[in-house]
């Protein structure tokens, strides 16, 4: 009788557990539909944090197989400095990306009207971004909140009669909330950039990958050149690169770069090759590239209207 354990079975059982991922905000926020459209394939268990500091810490202390998602970049409000520095000093690995439309929209109890709303509850840069609308509704205050998701629930768990919220099409079906107005954001080229983070590095990228590292520099002329130059003879196509203050070292800084391979040579060659320009150099992940199809078909879109 054959007693070896069905390795098959148990793959498939493991891939049908619910996957747990940190975010920061509720269920419904933005970083719940990236981390829902990047595990698209398997069930996920999402665990909200209030903040990113958070997040990263309680990724940090959680065991192997949990994995978390956090915002980087915005393409209208920029770079999340804190973040980097976060993943800086933490020993956790980027190991996928996904990029997001952020889509506002305004929502109420059902039955609700525009007109009967006296107040919008959101996070101060959904508010932002949406307050364009707004200027057709002057009679409705705009109430500043920690989070978009948040406000969404917090109207319909208290049921508040007059009061609506900017959040995401998610928080308004988890607690439902009617749509009373959908994509108000001034904005429509509004995209957010996620990485997914966990505890190991990919074993295996794929055969297009990004890679992101870190690294300082001298205080000589030309020296931040000098390692841009070998990364393009490497031919790898620099899609980022940030500077963040190094904290008790005045006027000094950390460089963020996201490349993609593009040449023959090995993105591990192209980092030993600037390794002796560079202090502290650091690789923060390897990963597939995010799709960033609908990102530029919209641009195009946009940018061919009459």
């Amino acid at each position: 009788m054959n007693t070896a354990p069905d390795t098959t079975a148990q793959t498939e059982e493991a891939d049908l557990r619910p996957l747990d991922v940190l975010i920061q905000g509720v269920h419904g926020a933005f970083h719940d539909l990236a981390a829902r459209r990047f595990f698209a394939d398997r069930p996920v268990r999402v665990l909200p944090a209030a903040t990113f500091p958070e997040l990263v810490q309680r990724l940090a202390e959680a065991g192997p197989g949990t994995m978390g998602v956090m915002a980087i970049e915005n393409s209208l409000g920029g770079t999340l400095l804190q973040n980097y520095m976060l993943l800086q000093d933490s020993a956790l690995h980027i190991i996928g990306e996904v990029y997001l439309r952020i889509g506002q929209n305004l929502l109420a109890l059902p039955g609700t009207t525009i007109e009967q709303l006296e107040e919008v509850r959101s996070h101060p840069m959904a508010i932002a971004q949406c307050r364009e609308f707004f200027t057709r509704w002057p009679h409705i205050r705009l109430v500043e909140t920690t989070d978009t998701a948040l406000s969404a629930r917090e109207v319909a768990e208290q049921q508040l009669e007059r009061v609506g919220a900017i959040a995401s099409t998610l928080a308004a079906e988890l607690y439902g909330l009617e749509v009373l107005a959908a994509d108000i954001e001034t904005h429509k080229l509004n995209y957010t950039r996620f990485l997914v983070l966990g505890h190991e590095p990919l074993a295996e990228p794929l055969p297009e990958y990004k890679v992101s590292a870190s690294f300082t520099l001298s205080h000589e002329v030309g020296s931040l050149h000098q390692v841009l130059a070998v990364l393009a003879a490497y031919q790898f196509n620099l899609t980022k690169i940030q500077s963040a203050p190094i904290m008790g070292r005045p006027w000094e800084y950390r460089f963020f770069i996201d490349f993609v391979a593009q040449g023959s040579l090995s993105w591990q060659q192209g980092l030993e090759a600037i390794r002796p320009l560079t202090g502290e150099l650091r690789v923060l992940g390897v990963y597939p590239c995010g799709a960033m199809d609908e990102v530029l078909s919209q641009n195009a879109t946009q940018t061919h209207e009459p």
